[in-house]
């Protein structure tokens, strides 16, 4: 049986911190930032964690 494929956007888009979690770049920070307040752009440049209930799909997509 050949080997498995890791998505190849899911590796693109997450990476796994050193406890086993994995971390993810909030959304809405590529353009259109002139109406965005700069307080809400700063909070947006922080990474986050993915959600509790999307991390069982997201580890079969990386093959964790």
């Amino acid at each position: 049986m050949p080997k498995m494929k890791t998505n190849s956007s899911a590796k693109k888009r997450f990476v796994l911190t050193g406890t086993g979690k994995i971390k993810r770049k909030h959304a809405f920070k590529r353009h259109i930032l002139t109406k965005k307040t700069t307080k809400q752009k700063r909070h947006l440049t922080h990474p986050g964690l993915i959600a509790g209930v999307d991390v069982k799909e997201v580890r079969l997509l990386l093959h964790i």
